[in-house]
């Protein structure tokens, strides 16, 4: 089998469970789904795959679990994650018509730590380093907004200070231009599996090109692989996946988010 099967076959195998959220505050199984709530009113839903639904069962477990999100009032939004080499006959009409809205799709990317940890050394005048203070998750998680084009978002900043709290394992990292945040990123342990998750990676427009992600992810594979994992995977945008493949991780699929907004 091709790096890109068997990379594959370890992301279907050990990563869409439980693993998958490790920060959950509660999962409902509802046949082949797992209905996640997280801190901050946000759903999500996830699963295997779909027990070889066609597209009327499929239309129907859509039904069920927006009706189910829909009954806890502090729920306010929630994502369905698909991926691209999933049976799902029927789901995007059916996620459609409940309410979701498609974003953009992102590659999944699956490779050896190894790889990553020698992307590259910090630039001059770059500081790297992790953050746990409540007042630097805040700045990180507003810089992280700035980057993508987003209002701030506390909820988001709330959810990360409540993963730090019960130590998940989740690490938070930034990079720092003359004391101001200007990238950061989350590094997210698998527990149970050889996966370790980079998540979040987002640079400032003014500093990109620079070398800045690069050396922020090297950072973050380098603790990895200090806790012994050996293989990492991210969901890359268009920007950051060829950075990732040209240290040597692999596209084994595509994912899209669907979001919907009570």
């Amino acid at each position: 089998m091709t790096d890109a099967t068997n990379y594959l076959q370890a992301y279907d195998e050990q990563l869409r469970t439980d693993a998958e959220t490790p920060s959950a505050v509660a999962v409902t199984r509802l046949g082949p789904l797992r209905l996640v709530t997280f801190a901050g009113g946000r759903g999500f839903v996830t699963y295997r795959d779909l027990g070889g639904a066609d597209a009327e069962a499929v239309r129907e477990l859509v039904a069920d679990a927006v009706a189910q999100f829909r009954a806890d009032g502090e729920i306010t939004r929630v994502e369905w994650k698909s991926r691209g080499h999933d049976e799902a006959p029927g789901l995007h009409d059916a996620l459609v018509d409940s309410g979701f809205a498609p974003g953009e799709p992102e590659s999944i990317m699956i490779g050896p730590l190894t790889a990553l940890a020698g992307l590259g050394e910090v630039p001059e005048g770059v500081t790297v380093r992790r953050v746990t203070t409540e007042a630097d998750v805040r700045a990180m998680s507003a810089m992280v907004n700035e980057a993508f084009g987003e209002a701030v978002d506390a909820r988001m900043a709330d959810a990360l200070l409540s993963r730090l709290g019960r130590g998940d394992g989740m690490e938070l990292w930034v990079a720092e231009v003359d004391g101001r945040m200007v990238s950061g990123g989350r590094l997210e342990p698998v527990p149970g599996t050889d996966f370790v998750g980079i998540w979040g990676g987002a640079t400032l427009e003014a500093h990109r090109h620079r070398g800045i992600y690069r050396a922020l992810t090297a950072v973050r594979a380098r603790s990895a692989l200090a806790q012994g994992k050996t293989l990492v995977h991210s969901d890359s945008t268009e920007d950051s996946r060829p950075i990732l493949e040209r240290s040597g991780l692999v596209a084994v699929s595509t994912t899209t988010p669907y979001d919907w907004t009570r």
